[in-house]
């Protein structure tokens, strides 16, 4: 994004006060590039987990981000991204009982202004990928609201609906991460665990990229044409 660019955003983004070296980089990140006819295979992907502190989108807060890159039709291990942010007024939940982050490592964590910024020039450009994807979208697009005064432009495509529109003879519509794995015979080191969790993400992607190509879906803007059709359709028939 170019700074007279980030200067017009941020009249209608009005964010917290941030220092100057944060207003450098916040300028400085590059706007999500629009879907194309790029392939499949050589497309950047990166593939996103959240640990949140609940699930109300609207209250709870993010409190992990993990995050893989697939790239050259392959997860390119040189490229994960993984921070705890710190949440001073974070209390211990329920759900820590699910994702395991107690008040120390929580306390522990990077400022949620540097860890969004360095997640966000991570993505790049790059559209993004996860298991229920309006969850990780509607969360991630807020935390960077309310810390930086960053509009969530990526493109974002949902696993969970990838799979049963490429996979229909699973007869797994309402499946989860758990029953997809094990469908197809993948197993996540560590479950409710950011990095573990999009790892495991971005293993199941592969394969269902493979069945798209198969189907002649080869572009990620095919992939998104079709998913928009799918999403149609099941809701047609839920009326």
């Amino acid at each position: 994004m170019k700074l007279f660019q980030w200067f017009k955003h941020a009249r209608h983004n009005p964010a917290p006060e941030l220092l100057a070296e944060h207003l450098l980089r916040l300028s400085e990140l590059p706007q999500a590039a629009p879907l194309g006819d790029t392939s499949l295979r050589d497309q950047r992907w990166v593939v996103l987990d959240l640990e949140t502190s609940g699930l109300n989108m609207n209250r709870d807060q993010v409190l992990s981000i993990g995050a893989v890159v697939i790239e050259d039709g392959a997860i390119d291990l040189g490229q994960q991204f993984e921070r705890t942010l710190l949440r001073a007024d974070h209390k211990l939940s329920p759900s820590v009982l699910i994702h395991g982050l107690g008040p120390d490592a929580i306390a522990a964590g990077s400022e949620p202004v540097e860890a969004l910024l360095d997640f966000m020039a991570f993505v790049g450009d790059s559209p993004l990928l996860a298991f229920h994807a309006p969850f990780d979208q509607h969360m991630l697009g807020r935390a960077l609201k309310e810390s930086l005064g960053y509009k969530l432009q990526h493109p974002f495509f949902d696993v969970a609906d990838m799979a049963p529109l490429l996979c229909p003879q699973a007869c797994a519509r309402q499946a989860g991460l758990d029953d997809w794995t094990a469908f197809f015979g993948l197993h996540a080191q560590e479950r409710h665990h950011a990095s573990a969790d999009a790892l495991v993400t971005a293993e199941l992607a592969l394969i269902l990229f493979s069945h798209a190509r198969k189907q002649g879906i080869n572009s990620p803007l095919q992939l998104e044409q079709c998913l928009a059709k799918w999403r149609r359709r099941q809701q047609s028939h839920s009326f």
